[in-house]
Parts: C-alpha cells; structure tokens; sequence
C-alpha cells in the first residue's frame, strides 16, 4: 500500500467560448462568425456551420457523448466509460493526424472532410452502437439517435486582432452558481506565424497562445461574482470552515488516469494529474484500495483523493514523460511545477446546516472539455497573489513580479442525498441556487475549496509571440486553453472525522 504502483510505469505517467453567434471586435464594426458552438444547443444539432474559407482548421470538435449519457445502468458503467474513453483516443488520433498533414490540407480544401472527419465519424459509429447495446443489454434504454453524436467538425482558427474584452473577456457576473461562466469573446486563435496563416502556437504546437494570457492588472477589481457557496457574515446558515492540510505532492506522485471517469483504463485522462491525500489513485483502484491506502494528509482521518491537473512551464525542457502517455506523446510537453502551496478547505452552506459526505462520494468541478464544450460546466478562476479580487476564467494570469499564480476550485455543494456517483458524473450533485439554498430536494453538504498557488516566472509577450508559457495539462485537442482547468475529489474522510468536519462547520468554529 501506499505510494502510486503505476506511477513507474507512466512516470509522471458553446453556449460556446463566444457566447454569441457573432462577436463585434473593438469599435471598427469588425465581425467574424463564432466557430465555437454550442454541443448543447440541440436546436442546431449542437454545431454553429458557419465555414471560413480563409482560416484552416485548429482543432478538431465533438459531440462529448460522457456528459450527455445521464441514464447508464450501473452494470453497464464500466464497459461504456472504457468506450467512451476510447472515444477520447478516436479525437486524438485524429487530432494528431490534422496536425501532420498540413501540406496535404493546404493543397486540397476537402482534405480533412475526406480523410479525417469521415473515417472518425465511421468509428465513432461503430463505438456508438457498442455503447448502445451496452446500455440495453443493462437493461437501460440507449437513446434511439445515439449514432447522431458521431459526426465532428474541424473548427478553424480565429482572427487574433481585437476580440478582447475587459476583465480578460468575461462579462460582469462572471460565474454562475450553476457552475459556468458568462464569458463572451474569448479569441481562443493562434498565433501569427508570419506566414498569414496561424499555428495553435505551444511547444508541442497545441498551445497556448499569446491571446491565452492577460495581465492581472488589466483585469477589473470584482469583475466577476465571488465563488459561489461561500458563508456570508451575519447569514444564518453553516459559516465554520475545516482546513485539511494534505502537502504539494512532494512525492510527484502522477498519472494520466482518471479513476472517476475512465475507470479500468490507463491514460484515460491524456493528461498528467497531482495527486495529493490518498496515495493508490491510479485507473485500477477499487474503493476498498482507496479506503486503505496511505495519505499524505497530517490527520490520518483523511484518505481522500484530491487531484488536478498539473501545471507545467513551456520552456524548451522536457520532464521525464517527454516520451510517455499523457505526456509528449499527448502533447503535454515541459517542465511540470509543483505547488508552492495547496489549500484544502470546506466550508458551509448561507442558509442551512450541512450534512456528512457519504464514504467514497466522487465530485467533478470543471470541464476538461470546456474548450469545444462550451461553458456549461466550466468552473475555474485564475488570480495572482495580491490582486485576488481579479479573476479570470477564460485567460491565464501575467502577475506582476513578486505576485504568484492562483489557481481555485469550488466543488458543487449540494447532493441527491443517494448516489456517491452518476452515470455522467454530474447529476448527483450542484451547484447552490442564487439564494443559497439547494434545489430539487438535495442536501448541503460540505463545501470544498482547492486554491494552489505557483511560483512561475511571468511569460513574455512580443509581437504576438508568448514565450516561457505555462499551461494545464490537457487533452490534445483542447489547446491547453485555461478554461479546461478542473478539479476532482473522491471522499474517503473516515466516519468520526467526517462528523468532526460537519460539527465544526455547523457550530461555526474553524478547525484545522
């Protein structure tokens, strides 16, 4: 027991991001189609078709069929997230072969039609109908029109003059308490590589960008609302705090699984994690491996799996998964940076007491996916050190010498009082209600709160160039774009702890 096996093995193994169909840049009357639709938007089938003849494809956008699947019988679950990661690795492959290919594109407008999207669709397909009888045979019910989630499409790079707006592109308001952001206008484009044509700029040439980043002083004090969940003075509901104190992941222990979404499957996550607390995190581990495992946490109560993907520095190095899964073979290349501190807190609820978390409970906040996504589920803030009432969602901080790179996380606080799971990882548990209160009949429970802070050198930005960038890891596909950080939490907070955790928050003590 205790430290990750597998780490050895893979050592360190739209409501769109413009929010509107077209977006004015700057005061020229300048517009340019939004390429980021929605998936969710079913009234279009999810796609916004607008093509442009002169930008070529950046990426590659689909259907994220996980978030969408909310009935899967439990019996089923396994075989259909081993599929739907295989979905993830179809994406990559053919994200992967867009990247390669850019001569041939550039000599045949119907290339990435004819030769990548339509044999990723074939296979998503057929990866489709096996998911479909799964369910069935489960004794679910698999949508009818399942297959219509096969078909991707090649979203083209953007303009990179204007598209900014103040706060970092993000609306006053900013997060909403359902977990997503109001942001309008990300310009998510590439860099110009002199050649009047844009690459997806980064290391490994999937990003990020110059346009990834903003100064934390450009950004508007209060520019967006407060995380959702916290305990006001004065409220009458459940205002103590419990500070878990679980290290940086001195040990490194890291993998590209993901044990909640892809379980059974290594690499699921195509990207590298930190762990911290629970030490036998990997894709393999059942509950009663996470229940006796070892923790890095100081009360020994706590086993719980905290984890978030890891930050690293594009500086020409590569770490020591340069040639590994999750690594550089996934586009995930420089130097990872521990945090210089990581800040686990719960908190309590404005209008009601909470209830203990059931053992094993899992909570995603986030979306890896936000990118061709969309916002529904994006939760993240960006800060520095010193302006912390300035947050981003869609940019990384430049902070001013001296200042450190905040990263936070606020989890979903209420749950259905019966699952410690759902089929697409969402549905047992939300986000409070503008009110404080938790809807549909869930209960408050405690709420967590994951801050890390790093101490990165400033990236430097000239001509539209970023160099010594940072970036969440992520998958290929997603261009490293900030707006993919997320957080995962399983609970494994022994039984009188966790009781301890529910008192002191109740009795608004803080305890350590």
């Amino acid at each position: 027991m205790g430290r990750n096996t597998r780490k050895r093995r893979t050592p360190l193994a739209n409501k769109a991001i413009a929010a509107s169909a077209a977006l004015a840049l700057g005061g020229g009357g300048l517009v340019w189609a939004n390429f980021y639709a929605s998936a969710h938007e079913d009234g279009n089938s999810g796609w916004n078709r607008t093509k442009s003849t002169s930008s070529r494809v950046a990426t590659i956008n689909c259907p994220d069929v996980g978030q969408r699947l909310t009935k899967v019988p439990r019996s089923a679950r396994r075989t259909v997230a081993k599929e739907l990661a295989l979905l993830d690795r179809q994406i990559t492959a053919a994200y992967t072969r867009l990247a390669e290919t850019r001569q041939a594109q550039a000599g045949d407008a119907n290339y990435v039609s004819n030769a990548i999207l339509s044999p990723l669709k074939s296979k998503r397909t057929a990866t489709l109908d096996r998911i479909r009888i799964t369910i069935n045979r489960g004794g679910g019910k698999a949508p009818r029109d399942l297959s219509r989630w096969a078909q991707c499409q090649g979203v083209p790079a953007e303009p990179t003059d204007g598209g900014q707006q103040d706060g970092g592109g993000q609306n006053d308001g900013g997060q909403q308490d359902g977990g997503g952001q109001n942001d309008g206008g990300q310009n998510d484009g590439g860099q110009d590589n002199g050649g009047g044509q844009q690459d997806n700029g980064g290391q490994a040439g999937n990003g990020p960008v110059a346009d990834d980043f903003i100064n934390i002083e450009d950004v508007q004090p209060n520019s967006r609302n407060l995380p959702n969940g916290l305990p006001a003075n004065g409220d009458s509901g459940s205002t103590g705090s419990f500070t878990t104190r679980c290290g940086t992941n001195e040990n490194e222990n890291r993998n590209s699984d993901n044990v909640i979404v892809a379980p059974g499957v290594s690499n699921g996550a195509q990207h590298q994690h930190d762990y911290v607390g629970n030490q036998n995190n990997n894709a393999f581990a059942s509950d009663q491996d996470l229940a006796n495992a070892d923790t890095t946490c100081q009360n020994q109560g706590d086993k719980s799996s905290y984890f978030w993907p890891v930050i690293r520095i594009q500086d020409g190095s590569q770490d020591i998964d340069a040639g590994q899964p999750g690594g550089g073979q996934d586009g995930n290349v420089g130097k990872i940076v521990e945090p210089a501190a990581a800040e686990l807190k719960f908190v309590g609820n404005r209008t009601s007491d909470v209830v203990a978390m059931p053992k094993a409970l899992r909570i995603i906040t986030g979306d890896a996916k936000s990118f061709v996504n969309g916002l529904n589920n994006a939760n993240t803030a960006w800060s520095c050190t010193g302006f912390e009432d300035r947050q981003v969602t869609d940019k990384y901080p430049i902070c001013p010498e001296g200042s450190n790179v905040v990263r936070t996380s606020n989890f979903q606080s209420c749950w259905d009082g019966q699952n410690i799971d759902s089929a697409n990882h969402r549905t047992h548990v939300a986000f409070v209600q503008a009110d404080g209160t938790c809807a549909n009949g869930f209960q408050a429970i405690p709420q967590l709160q994951v801050r890390l802070e790093y101490d990165i050198q400033a990236p430097q930005i000239q001509n539209g160039q970023v160099q010594n960038a940072f970036a969440v890891d992520s998958f290929p596909d997603q261009l490293h774009k900030p707006i993919t950080d997320h957080n995962d939490f399983i609970n494994f907070f022994d039984e009188n702890l966790m009781n301890q955790v529910v008192e002191c928050i109740n009795n608004g003590q803080d305890c350590d």
